[in-house]
């Protein structure tokens, strides 16, 4: 019993020196943990032959993760070293079960309020969570278990998928700090998704994450269109959510070119509705007149390809009489409803009108729609990258003619030119 004490005081010892200010002394303490907990499987305190989870040291572990979920602190370095042991089956899958329990019990305590640090924490410990995507990888573990290892929760890639859904469903239903949606987003489609049974779950923590705004709504869209094409989601709101997006903003944002390379994904059925297509070409155009010569390089192609794409817009750009009713556009431009706003009644009179604009470039491109569109899409992706530093400075590198060709008339003496006419003469009477 005295033994007992003293070791349960070096345990208390060593996780408090998870906290220290000094990073080597936290890491040094942090393996001595785990050192500690794998000779406990080992040689377990207690009979637990009775016991579903065996002869695993979860009490230690648990203790270690509530240290490494801060309030207070940034621990994400500290984390980092401590994935070489998520990489063991029976740690990683009684971490999750433990951070599930920490979450849930941390989170309603505060009544959902947001914890930048605590969740920062929690997501640095998920994000490296690497799970086996087959039974057979299941090898490494930090406790060897003798017998039924067959029936081990640890040992069973069904109960780590179990565990892993519920915690990272655990974590997002509460709201989260703004930069954390981008970073959860960014992550979604290869590690999160792949690992949940029902991935249409996600739909609630998605809704949550568009409505925050600029890249991170399109990030969620990305994930709803994921979820429908690939899981069957049914989200009639999409497209409409996409198209309130397109805002004059959106040609001036740093997101730009993966705004515009997801959007060209979304609209690349040939399935889609005729009115919806429209609209989007009627919007982007309309936008088009403010737009910077570099965004206007990409969204005239960009349109053109919509409607390559959809014959039946082909109406948008030979309307007989859309020059005289440019005044008289029915086209609904704060209607945020794209079956609402009157696209397919009006024209596409904008890109005429850019075939006027003063950089050479757009007004070239603006006259494409001058002639039939060839049937093979124009190639939009190294156009997606381009600044208006880069235009600049391609039109900077531009050949200038050597020689320019000019008219004149050749001397042949002083104040005299050919013919034997004066040049005072010629400019100069008194009548």
């Amino acid at each position: 019993m005295f033994m007992r004490h003293r070791y349960n005081g070096c345990l208390e010892l060593l996780l408090e020196h998870i906290s220290h200010e000094s990073y080597q002394i936290k890491e040094s303490a942090l393996c001595a943990l785990m050192q500690f907990a794998a000779m406990e499987g080992k040689f377990p305190l207690q009979d637990m032959d009775w016991s579903e989870h065996y002869s695993f040291p979860r009490e230690l572990i648990q203790a270690v993760v509530e240290r490494l979920l801060s309030q207070e602190e940034d621990m994400a370095l500290l984390i980092s070293r401590f994935q070489e042991y998520l990489d063991m089956e029976d740690v990683r899958y009684y971490v999750m079960s433990s951070v599930r329990a920490n979450v849930g019990r941390v989170m309603d305590k505060t009544k959902g309020a947001v914890m930048p640090i605590y969740q920062n924490n929690v997501f640095a410990l998920l994000s490296n969570i690497n799970m086996p995507s087959q039974e057979s990888e299941l090898t490494n573990y930090l406790v060897k278990q003798e017998a039924k290892h067959e029936d081990w929760k640890a040992a069973k890639l069904k109960e780590h998928k179990r565990a892993f859904e519920r915690l990272w469903l655990g974590f997002l239903k509460y709201k989260l700090p703004s930069s954390m949606y981008k970073k959860v987003l960014v992550i979604l489609h290869d590690s999160i998704l792949p690992n949940i049974s029902n991935p249409t779950l996600m739909i609630d923590f998605l809704t949550a994450a568009y409505d925050v705004g600029g890249a991170i709504s399109l990030l969620a869209l990305n994930g709803l269109f994921v979820l429908i094409h690939q899981h069957n989601l049914d989200y009639p709101d999409f497209y409409k959510k996409l198209y309130s997006l397109l805002e004059p903003s959106v040609f001036h944002v740093k997101y730009r070119a993966r705004f515009f390379h997801l959007a060209n994904l979304f609209l690349s059925s040939t399935h889609l509705p005729v009115y919806l297509v429209a609209a989007f070409a009627k919007r982007l155009s309309r936008l088009a007149l403010t737009a910077p010569p570099a965004a206007l390089l990409m969204v005239l192609p960009f349109i053109c390809n919509l409607i390559r794409r959809h014959p039946a817009c082909r109406v948008l750009i030979h309307r007989p009489s859309a020059a005289d009713e440019v005044c008289d556009d029915p086209y609904l431009m704060e209607e945020e409803d794209p079956s609402q706003c009157h696209a397919l009644e009006s024209s596409l009179w904008e890109l005429q009108t850019l075939q006027k604009h003063y950089h050479p470039d757009v007004a070239k491109a603006a006259m494409a729609i001058n002639k039939p569109l060839s049937q093979q899409e124009d190639d939009i992706s190294e156009l997606l990258e381009l600044s208006t530093y880069e235009l600049m400075e391609r039109d900077l590198k531009h050949k200038q003619s050597k020689t320019v060709p000019l008219e004149f008339d050749p001397a042949t003496q002083l104040l005299q030119g050919s013919g034997g006419v004066g040049v005072l003469g010629l400019n100069f009477s008194l009548e």
